[in-house]
């Protein structure tokens, strides 16, 4: 009998003790004389099984066993050579019966951990790289007019329409395009980009390969977190057999077509994450917020067209180019299309990735796939959107995920990221953490960011030593509308929903009583 196991190489599951997992794993299986196939795949993104192993052994199928430590492994090779793993104390049962995954719609995310990451015949064999034979039978119009039809819109923070923003590029003139991925996921709570170019990187590339084709571009670069080694080493692999293989170069497919990409480091600023600060480092200038207009999508980099879609948008392109875009529009709701991957962190008993169709609420999200708290305790406060996005209360946590239903509260879904917290949090802290977090970041180019945020920071640390006046509570929220309505970009035009929302749902916390100053807790 032939047995393949897989033990993931991701970041998060090597930080859990994944390496060490696979290296007591190999010891045992020598001891046990085993006779195995060992793949170290990507992760699943259920982190709360994390390490896991994957056993493959003939007809039975991939079974699981998790979360495995390393005093597990030699019982785990016995029951293996000698049978009876099903009693096993870490047996999950087949992969495919896993709740946290059964439960899922996975679009993007339904290769990650299939296999080993670079591996390009195992990708092709997942159906990978039908998206991109489609697209180079069509003409560029109407790859674009596929992406219309699928509903795709901007899986970072403005949720703009994919294939708006790719007609502008393909209209602009110009003889020199270029296709930038944002990959400096900087968001706390977020880390979907990473699990999926450390376990699927040829999504990405062939992604942006079809959005090349559709705009006339045959240049791409992948502008990656500095933090990322291991994404960027998966990165560069798969870059490298994709071009080995013909599905990079200067004749794409033997279609005569051209695209080529590289990986480009950060340069460790948050702020590198918004586009037009993005594009002046990857010029080797500054990384500092550019006036609008002139568009990206106009003069972008190098002054040139230029589509700049994060990691998950570009990803989403090759399913959407293989199966249609009507057929990925059937998921979702209402102007949120297909599904979105959702990133549970925090105070949550299960972290992870869920990919789910728009429109599933935020508490099913929370108390189906997390488990509720770690803690045990109520969930008290939930953030939604990364480190900019608004505070919702557990009174909140039945609206549906779509756009705007969470800009109808005065929040936003933004990358999908969703950190709980319990009823011991301190919301008057959590805002400012938000302005601390703006005035170490800001780019410092237009003073309602650049001063408003260390403002709000010396008024906030007043409120969480109990030494704040009403006139400060007035002034928090002067600033912040400065801030919201003068700031050259989302960063300092974002850094108040998390204050405000803060101040509107949990009053208690800054001392407020029914609308009220409290003047015990405040010095008037």
């Amino acid at each position: 009998m032939t047995i393949t196991v897989y033990i993931s190489q991701d970041t998060t599951a090597v930080a859990v003790g994944a390496e060490r997992v696979a290296t007591a794993f190999v010891q045992a299986a020598l001891n046990a004389e085993l006779n195995y196939t060992l793949v170290r795949n990507g992760s699943r993104g259920a982190f709360g099984l994390e390490p896991l192993i994957e056993i493959e052994m003939g007809a039975q199928g991939r079974l699981a066993f998790g979360p495995v430590s390393v005093a597990d492994v030699p019982s785990l090779v016995t029951a293996i050579t000698v049978g009876g793993y099903e009693r096993h104390s870490n047996y999950l049962g087949p992969v495919s019966t896993i709740p946290w995954l059964e439960n899922q719609t996975r679009i993007t995310f339904k290769r990650c951990g299939e296999g080993a990451p670079t591996d390009l015949a195992n990708y092709r064999a997942l159906g990978g790289y039908r998206g991109l034979e489609h697209a180079l039978t069509l003409s560029p119009q109407a790859i674009v007019d596929e992406i219309k039809v699928s509903g795709l819109r901007g899986r970072g923070g403005a949720a703009f329409p994919t294939g708006i923003k790719w007609q502008t590029v393909l209209d602009a003139q110009g003889e020199q395009k270029y296709i930038v991925c944002n990959a400096d996921e900087g968001d706390s709570g977020t880390f979907a980009d990473r699990l999926l170019m450390e376990a699927d990187p040829y999504q990405l590339i062939e992604g942006m390969t079809i959005s090349g084709l559709a705009v006339g571009a045959t240049k791409g670069f992948i502008y990656l977190r500095s933090e990322y080694p291991r994404a960027q080493k998966m990165l560069e692999r798969a870059i490298d057999v994709a071009m080995a293989e013909g599905y990079l170069g200067a004749d794409l497919c033997r279609s005569g077509q051209r695209f080529e990409l590289e990986v480009r480091m950060g340069a460790g600023s948050y702020i590198c994450g918004e586009e037009t600060a993005l594009l002046n480092s990857l010029e080797g200038k500054r990384g500092v917020v550019r006036a609008k207009p002139p568009l990206p999508a106009i003069e972008g980099l190098f002054g040139k067209p230029t589509v700049v879609n994060n990691v998950l948008t570009l990803a989403s392109v090759s399913s959407i180019l293989a199966d249609g875009g009507a057929e990925y529009a059937r998921h979702g709701v209402d102007r949120s299309k297909g599904t979105m991957p959702l990133q549970l962190a925090g105070n949550t008993k299960n972290g992870g990735l869920v990919e789910v169709p728009f429109g599933v609420s935020l508490t099913i999200v929370i108390n189906e796939w997390g488990g509720g708290t770690r803690s045990g305790r109520p969930v008290r406060a939930v953030q939604v959107g990364g480190p900019l996005g608004a505070y919702l209360s557990s009174d909140q946590l039945d609206v549906p995920l779509t756009y705007e239903a969470l800009a109808g509260l005065g929040g936003m879904l933004g990358h999908g990221g969703i950190v709980v917290f319990d009823d011991t949090v301190d919301m008057a802290k959590q805002a400012h953490f938000a302005m601390d977090f703006c005035a170490k970041e800001s780019c410092g180019k237009c003073t309602p960011c650049r001063i408003g945020a260390v403002r709000g920071r010396e008024v906030l640390e007043r409120v969480v030593d109990s030494t704040a006046s009403s006139n400060d509570l007035i002034l928090l929220r002067e600033l912040c509308e400065t801030m919201e309505q003068a700031s050259l970009c989302a960063m300092g035009g974002l850094t108040p929903l998390p204050v405000k929302s803060a101040m509107d749902n949990f009053p208690e916390d800054f001392g407020v009583i029914d609308n009220q100053y409290e003047v015990a807790a405040c010095t008037v």
